[in-house]
């Protein structure tokens, strides 16, 4: 009989796994709307990572935006596109990406409402060229009464 390991800690019954979610998973949790970051690369610098209020149209990101470096490299380069939801007392939580190119396009039916002042009159579409998504969950953990796993 194999010799028995004492816990550290009988009361953190508990191991993380990672959960690689489905695209529908995915859509589900970004229909949810709120706060993303859009990424995208600048000629000839590193990549723009900026926040962002955004909608979801099917599987298309929609937010808005004003003139300038992020709206003309959105035009000329492939984009990216994250939402997370992280609790870090209990270090779950899950994120998704999307990768595909960005559009300028009309309102439409949708509603976003920036955080941020101003105009924001550009609308934009992420198109998802792929969707990934993972999520840190708590496994319970058989605990032997004795505290030995």
């Amino acid at each position: 009989m194999p010799d028995a390991v004492p816990m550290e800690d009988a009361t953190t019954p508990a191991e993380q796994r990672v959960e690689h979610l489905s695209r529908e998973e995915c859509l589900e949790l970004l229909s949810r709307g709120g706060v993303g970051r859009v990424a995208v690369a600048l000629p000839g610098g590193p990549p723009l990572v900026l926040p962002v209020n955004y909608a979801l149209d099917g599987d298309v990101v929609v937010f808005r935006t004003d003139p300038g470096s992020k709206l003309d490299a959105l035009r000329e380069h492939p984009a990216s596109f994250q939402v997370d939801c992280i609790d870090p007392l209990h270090r779950t939580g899950w994120s998704v990406l999307i990768q595909g190119f960005a559009y300028e396009t009309s309102p439409g039916d949708l509603e976003v409402e920036p955080w941020d002042t101003g105009p924001k009159a550009h609308w934009v579409r992420i198109y998802a060229g792929g969707i990934t998504g993972r999520r840190l969950t708590l496994a319970q953990v058989d605990v032997d009464p004795r505290g030995y796993r």
